[in-house]
């Protein structure tokens, strides 16, 4: 045999082995890789109550409720859960937020009113008293005052003076005080168009503050509310109109009020 065929005769039987041990791995198995590494455990959740929308200051909580499911770890003790609590969407649908509540927000039972309590006495910090104010559409601030807006109490009175006659005294009686409610009525005004006007203002005040509105409103020809704005809410406040309820003689002494005017007398013992 010719060495050229020896030749390509050799080549070709290495090329086919070659093929065949190619053809034997590509048909072979991938080798399965089994880590003996503990896997990470699966992270327990906890269905929480949250809001589905948001809830206004009292307004009913209705059907803005469902179950959401959270971490475990991040569950607050106030939350109400769906394992301790299985019954609260159907039981929590009548009650009323005693505080605006936002969607998403998981639920807390202090952020609602008890059963059988009122809702302005629940909004009421301790040691704070509610105040009914009569106001007029003209000293409300155009019907913008709303509730938790802050005010300043604005009192105006006639007074007599000597040689003058008759005149008129304003002064700020409170200041920075908070709204809590205000009545509002839709009317029309001069040019036909429809406005929200306010009768009655109610006022969250200390009782020092309750005691000088109630001697204003005895006094005053009228008493108006100016809107403060909201950088200023902050300020503290130090005077107001303590005289009118303080003072020298405060006991032992009546405060008549005839005619807009006030007057001290003895109080007989």
């Amino acid at each position: 045999m010719a060495p050229t065929r020896v030749i390509i005769l050799g080549v070709a039987v290495a090329t086919a082995i070659g093929a065949g041990y190619v053809a034997k791995n590509m048909s072979a198995p991938t080798a399965q890789i089994v880590s003996s590494a503990p896997s990470e455990p699966a992270i327990r959740l906890t269905e929480v109550l949250v809001l589905d929308g948001d809830v206004a200051m009292g307004a009913t909580l209705g059907e803005n409720l469902s179950w959401q499911s959270w971490p475990s770890a991040g569950i607050n003790e106030n939350f109400i859960t769906r394992e301790s609590d299985p019954e609260a969407v159907e039981e929590l649908k009548g009650a009323i937020a005693r505080v605006p509540i936002y969607q998403g927000e998981p639920l807390r039972r202090s952020k609602l009113i008890g059963e059988g309590q009122s809702f302005m006495s629940s909004i009421l910090p301790s040691g704070k008293r509610a105040v009914a104010t009569q106001i007029a559409a003209d000293t409300s601030a155009g019907g913008f005052i709303l509730p938790n807006d802050y005010v300043d109490v604005i009192m105006t009175r006639r007074a007599t003076q000597e040689g003058a006659g008759e005149a008129y005294v304003t002064e700020t009686i409170l200041k920075n005080i908070r709204v809590l409610a205000i009545d509002q009525a839709i009317q029309e005004d001069e040019e036909g168009r429809r406005v929200r006007v306010g009768d009655t203002a109610t006022l969250e005040l200390t009782p020092q503050q309750a005691e000088i509105i109630t001697v204003a409103q005895q006094m005053a020809d009228r008493l108006a509310l100016s809107l403060r704005a909201i950088v200023d809410t902050q300020e503290v406040i130090e005077d107001q109109a303590d005289y009118l309820v303080s003072g020298e003689g405060r006991r032992g002494t009546v405060r008549l009020i005839k005619s807009g005017e006030m007057s001290e007398v003895g109080a007989r013992k």
